[in-house]
């Protein structure tokens, strides 16, 4: 099912500060067990397990992963690519997603507003494995007419998600 659709059928949630503090809790830390996540909370694990499970029945929680170390894995560059397109129809703009979508080099796929149509995070072994893919795969792909490649030197800040005050109130869709 398509982001359009999983939108479409998702009811909207009014967050209340226990689930705005569940939430960022587990963006902080998935790992944390029920116990110490209903403790933080300030309810009981029974509880606080249901409204785990509506929080992710609802969308809001979309998945759990483990934060690699992308150098000790042995991806030693990240590069930025502002990536335009011949046509912006949206059936070449679905078929240059679903291409990007299986490459596994790409981390991230952002379309933009403005002068550039995609923003990709890509790592890569090495620069000449970026090269590599950069020529045999992005700016031979269907329809990209340029790409604009940035090398990120490192990394100040990375935090996933979003920020979540819990004193804050949220209706969410």
């Amino acid at each position: 099912m398509n982001d359009v659709s999983d939108r479409n059928r998702k009811k909207r949630v009014r967050l209340d500060r226990i689930d705005r503090r569940i939430l960022r809790d587990l963006q902080d830390n998935g790992r944390m067990t029920n116990v110490d996540l209903a403790e933080r909370a300030g309810i009981s694990a029974p509880p606080c397990l249901r409204r785990v499970r509506a929080l992710e029945e609802a969308g809001l929680i979309r998945g759990y992963h483990a934060d690699v170390d992308a150098k000790e894995l042995g991806f030693g560059i990240t590069v930025f690519a502002q990536v335009g397109l011949s046509s912006q129809a949206e059936t070449d703009l679905e078929a240059f997603e679903a291409r990007v979508g299986a490459w596994p080099e790409v981390r991230e796929c952002h379309m933009l507003a403005g002068e550039t149509d995609y923003l990709l995070k890509i790592v890569a072994k090495d620069w000449e494995a970026y090269q590599t893919f950069l020529t045999s795969r992005l700016t031979s792909a269907p329809n990209v007419s340029h790409v604009k490649s940035a090398l990120a030197i490192r990394t100040a800040k990375h935090l996933p998600g979003v920020p979540i005050e819990a004193d804050e109130p949220v209706t969410a869709e």
